[in-house]
């Protein structure tokens, strides 16, 4: 048994989660591959914000082959986004809403600086939601896509449904539905044959999900991407398994190629790999919700076209340069582009970034550069 058997063992027994799979690799391979639990390398998850660095790469692409920028203006190709506003408080309970004072870009959508932000993380977000009935992104319907906007764009960093407006541009400058797009251009060509939009033909292998009680016990929860949207959020659509995110990450590793697929060019991983926030940083996300506890990140982190990028070295973990995220679920990833690592941990479990699961990422990561 190695030491990171040992680690996912534990995490299970001591009540960190329920079940845990992990794998780590690096370009040329998958150098480790373990579990605990009711899990196997077949099990299906619902890697919600995962799905965002699947969103990101299938912008990249279209920037690659020179068809969309970093810098359009996303009502150039979304006439929508004039739509959006920004919520600049109330008359009783009618919102004030105005217009952004500077203009959203695709970098603002990749980077999360859009001003457009969900409502976990910012108490406003939540207060419009119940005041005007505005339904969630996790509605699937076009209309839940205009949240408003908290700051005007490319003024601060907060998380939200940017990558869900980002998918809206690759269809409507690819013209082929996101779902078709990513099928296509990525999951085919690096070999995902697990990963899809919905769970058809996939139902047998999807784990289940599991909440920690107020007794501090997990128990069964109901939640899901929802099935036949209006739209396919790329902030959450996806369903996969370890196996297959790591072929994308793998991908990454080979700067842009696997198995002789070539997704991007060198230089276009360059780009969606690099700090794009343009003197912005990553904020603490103070949580509003009990889905999920707050958010806090080592190595000096901002974000690049993908994920979070850690500029500065973890010391035992990341190196300055990794790019890393994950879904609500707690399904984690990261790839280090320096040391030659990408690893997934996963699991199904809210809170999401709870203390008990954040230590047993902590040990596993540890334990992936101390082998």
């Amino acid at each position: 048994m190695t030491d990171i058997d040992s680690i996912l063992d534990q995490g299970v027994t001591e009540g960190a989660v329920p079940f845990v799979l992990a794998m780590h690799g690096d370009a040329e391979g998958i150098r480790y591959v373990g579990k605990a639990g009711d899990v196997s390398e077949d099990t299906v998850f619902r890697i919600f914000s995962m799905t965002k660095a699947i969103g990101s790469l299938a912008a990249m692409i279209l920037v690659d082959r020179g068809k969309l920028s970093l810098d359009t203006p996303v009502a150039e190709v979304l006439p929508a986004w004039n739509d959006v506003k920004v919520l600049d408080g109330y008359e009783g309970d009618k919102p004030i809403l105005r217009a952004p004072k500077t203009v959203a870009t695709v970098r603002h959508l990749a980077t999360h600086t859009s001003g457009m932000e969900y409502e976990f993380w910012n108490s406003d977000v939540p207060d419009f939601m119940e005041k005007t009935g505005h339904p969630s992104i996790l509605s699937g319907l076009t209309s839940s896509l205009n949240y408003p906007l908290t700051t005007d764009p490319g003024t601060r960093w907060g998380y939200g449904p940017n990558t869900d407006w980002l998918g809206q541009v690759v269809e409507a400058v690819d013209g082929r539905r996101i779902d078709a797009f990513c099928t296509e251009e990525i999951f085919e060509p690096l070999g995902m044959t697990s990963t899809a939009f919905e769970p058809d033909g996939l139902e047998d292998r999807l784990a289940s999900v599991a909440i920690r009680g107020e007794d501090g016990a997990f128990g069964p929860m109901e939640i899901a991407p929802p099935p036949q949207p209006e739209v396919y959020g790329m902030g959450h659509a996806l369903y996969s398994t370890a196996g297959d995110y790591m072929r994308f990450l793998r991908m990454i590793l080979n700067k842009g190629t696997l198995d002789g697929a070539r997704l991007l060019s060198e230089d276009a991983v360059a780009t969606m790999l690099a700090d794009q926030m343009q003197g912005l940083a990553f904020e603490k996300m103070n949580s509003v919700s009990p889905l999920t506890a707050d958010v806090e990140l080592e190595g000096d982190p901002t974000h690049s076209v993908m994920a979070v990028l850690h500029r500065a070295d973890v010391p035992g973990k990341r190196s300055a340069g990794t790019n890393s995220w994950a879904g609500v679920l707690n399904t984690h990833y990261w790839v280090d582009p320096k040391k030659n690592v990408a690893a997934v941990i996963m699991t199904q479990t809210l809170p999401f970034v709870e203390p008990p699961f954040l230590a047993l990422y902590d040990a596993f990561e540890r334990a992936v550069y101390a082998a």
